[in-house]
């Protein structure tokens, strides 16, 4: 203990002496010029956009993919304002800016606009992502679902010269006591290929993750219904093949297929809450399907750099995903349905499934004759269909539901004063239908009846705009207003309809726009990387998660949303060559009307469902030679909610906790060797989601993983 209280020590005092803040951005490499990312659809570099923007890129990734074992994992230890992950495979209640991200890979969206089966930061193997960009709050850049910003998975690039490159990955994994249902192991495979204007990189992985066990040494509690990622497999193909038209224009045809099984082999016991007792995994064989996630996909693009001295980019998408949840008879209520089993006695299982495709255009150049003037032009379009269905009796739950997006878009940006002087603008107009058929409810809901299907239309115009002051080279300064558009989970609503001659129309499914406004600062000189930010977002018929009673699922209430937050960032390159530090702040309050009273005013706290507690992040990067380390603290700050009286304490406290973890790294002529240890003082606490969603729940209260040891050999060619 004396050992981590001084590691605890020194990082807070790091924190302190350095004003503490948020993210740690990843700068471009020395000589190979500014940032682009293409998540921002524009050519233009990140700091041209008014906007807070992020970029892991595949050393760091890789490095946290080690510790964590996922993408998810990976930008929630980078990023504060991303709640704690819930270490399962579903990722409902984790948020970025207080607001759900949209994850994208290529732009692709995973999200599931209908109906969020919470299961998109699982659609890829980390293996074949070479940098994820993070683009923060509320904007339409990449159409529906980027409320609290997206993170855009960027694919592998093909070779660059001719001839066979490749990548091998043997990785092992074990908890602090490596008991042998706690091993799991990866590995993986890469190749590229490149002759004249043909390329070619394909690729495998597979996975088998042991159970995780938590601080105390008991084996953490498995999700049955949600799924898990603690003992399960996973296969992945990913095939990438490109073909260059000319010098500057290329085509390229990216396939996907990942599946996330859990193995079956564990059910849970209940815990005790009142004295903080989790709830574990004990040998059992569960009902019916092992939740199971599997995503197919495919895209092909066309680019050009220098289409009439412009940016063109084209692509069509394809992206099919199934979602198999588990299934318990008890606590279930809502699948009983006294017509065909006793009360209590019905098990059943859901199954979400959709299926979309679409397509994007953009044309970007400078006006002719007035070269600091930008322009880009696009249209995308979306189509999408889901449903869900209980698999064990062939019910229907959420039924099947149409989804249409068309938008035509313009963007523009200006350069005055030799770029010191920016502004930014322009706007999206979404046209969306949404069309479900007449359905029945399940018993649960007001014993079930009969619902008038139809199709409901909508449109609005999304503006943004900004400016950005940049009088010195790497000092900046910027403000911006830009909406986001989604909808609401339309098949939660559907679902839940319990008013006999009930019609689609009167379910309230309009679009949730959000409007965030931003101010921020950057430094990004010498060893000084740093930067502020201030952002409030507002919506006026918000979407918040709510459980009616304990056991039920989860289900909307359209309500006003507030959420305001600052995020502040440091880092430093120290005067000892290769050590850098830095630390990570980020402070969020989120309000809504939680109240039934007509008034439209913000009364309650958002929970955990909705909201992230505040975080400070502390690390410390040391590269010499062969050798990288790096150290880093995530502290959880303890936090109070206010809560809806009669369903739960009007108040309640979020403890908190800290989890430190370890990565080492060397590199030799036959790869790198690398070892990494997440939660490395083997920490016991109880996870964010149990203690503020479900704080009274003895079957879902989960605590987070222990220490735990990762192994990994990476050889490239």
């Amino acid at each position: 203990m004396s050992i981590r209280s001084s590691v605890l020590l020194a990082t807070t005092a790091l924190a302190l002496t350095s004003l503490p803040a948020l993210a740690q951005s990843q700068p471009a490499v020395e000589g190979e010029g500014p940032i682009i990312v293409t998540a921002a659809r524009t050519i233009l570099p990140a700091n041209a956009l008014p906007l807070t923007i992020d970029v892991i890129d595949q050393e760091t990734l890789n490095q946290q993919v080690a510790i964590g074992g996922s993408i998810v994992d990976a930008v929630s230890a980078l990023t504060p304002s991303f709640s704690p992950t819930r270490q399962k495979l579903s990722g409902a209640g984790e948020t970025l800016r207080g607001r759900s991200p949209l994850y994208a890979i290529n732009g692709i969206p995973q999200t599931a606009p209908l109906r969020d089966g919470a299961r998109d930061g699982f659609s890829i193997d980390p293996f074949f992502i070479d940098r994820v960009e993070l683009i923060y709050g509320s904007n339409a850049l990449q159409g529906i679902g980027g409320t609290g910003g997206i993170v855009n998975q960027v694919t592998v690039a093909p070779p660059k010269a001719d001839g066979l490159t490749g990548r091998v990955l043997v990785q092992g994994n074990a908890d602090t006591g490596f008991r042998g249902d706690g091993i799991g192991g990866k590995v993986a495979g890469l190749i590229g290929w490149r002759s004249g204007p043909w390329d070619a990189t394909v690729g495998a992985a597979y996975e088998k993750r042991g159970v995780f066990y938590d601080g105390h040494g008991d084996r953490v509690g498995t999700d049955l219904t949600q799924g898990e990622t603690q003992d399960s497999r996973s296969w992945s193909l990913f095939g990438r093949f490109g073909y260059a038209l000319s010098d500057t224009a290329r085509l390229d045809l990216t396939l996907n297929r990942f599946q996330l099984k859990g193995e079956g082999d564990y059910v849970a016991a209940n815990g005790d809450y009142r004295v903080d007792r989790p709830t574990i995994s004990v040998r059992g064989t569960p009902p019916g399907v092992p939740a199971t996630n599997r995503t197919e996909s495919a895209a092909l693009t066309l680019t050009d750099s220098d289409l009439w001295g412009g940016n063109f980019i084209a692509q069509l998408f394809f992206n099919r995903s199934r979602d198999t949840y588990g299934g318990e008879v008890a606590p279930l209520p809502t699948f009983q349905d006294t017509r065909i089993a006793l009360p209590n006695t019905l098990f059943d299982q859901s199954q979400n499934r959709s299926r979309k495709y679409g397509g994007k255009i953009s044309y970007e150049r400078a006006m002719p004759g007035f070269e600091a003037l930008t322009g880009t032009i696009g249209f995308d379009a979306l189509y999408d269909l889901t449903e869900q269905r209980l698999i064990a009796t062939g019910r229907t739950w959420v039924p099947p539901t149409d989804y249409r997006s068309l938008a035509p878009f313009a963007q523009f940006n200006l350069a005055l004063f030799d770029e010191k002087l920016r502004f930014a603008g322009g706007l999206r107009y979404e046209d969306v239908r949404i069309h479900i058929d007449d359905y029945h409810t399940l018993a649960f809901y007001g014993g079930g009846v009969d619902v008038a299907g139809g199709s409901r239309t909508f449109s609005d115009t999304l503006f943004n705009g900004g400016v950005i002051l940049e009088p010195w080279a790497g000092i900046r300064a910027y403000a911006s207003y830009a909406e986001g558009y989604t909808v609401p989970d339309v098949g939660r609503l559907a679902r839940a309809v319990s008013t006999p001659g009930f019609d689609i129309g009167r379910v309230n499914i309009a679009p949730i726009i959000s409007n965030n406004r931003e101010i921020g600062m950057e430094l990004k000189r010498g060893p000084l990387d740093a930067s502020a930010a201030y952002f409030w977002s507002t919506s006026k018929n918000g979407s918040v998660l709510v459980q009616s009673s304990p056991g039920a699922s989860a289900e909307v209430q359209r309500q006003r949303v507030e959420i305001q937050g600052l995020e502040l960032n440091l880092s430093v390159k120290t005067p000892l060559p290769g050590l850098t530090l830095s630390t990570g702040y980020a402070h969020l309050i989120g309000r809504t009307d939680g109240s039934d009273n007509g008034i439209d005013k913000v009364d309650r706290d958002l929970d955990g469902a909705n909201i992230s507690p505040d975080r400070l992040n502390v690390a410390a990067s040391y590269v010499h030679g062969p050798l990288s380390a790096r150290v880093q603290t995530q502290f959880f700050l303890q936090r109070q909610f206010e809560r809806e009286p009669g369903k739960y304490p009007v108040l309640y406290r979020f403890d908190g906790y800290d989890v430190t973890d370890v990565s080492l790294r060397y590199q030799t002529q036959f790869g790198a060797l690398t070892l990494a240890a997440q939660n490395i003082f083997d920490t016991f606490y109880i996870d964010y989601y149990s203690q503020t969603v479900r704080p009274t729940d003895n079957a879902h209260y989960y605590a987070g993983r222990g220490r735990n040891f990762t192994l990994s050999w990476d050889y490239r060619f």
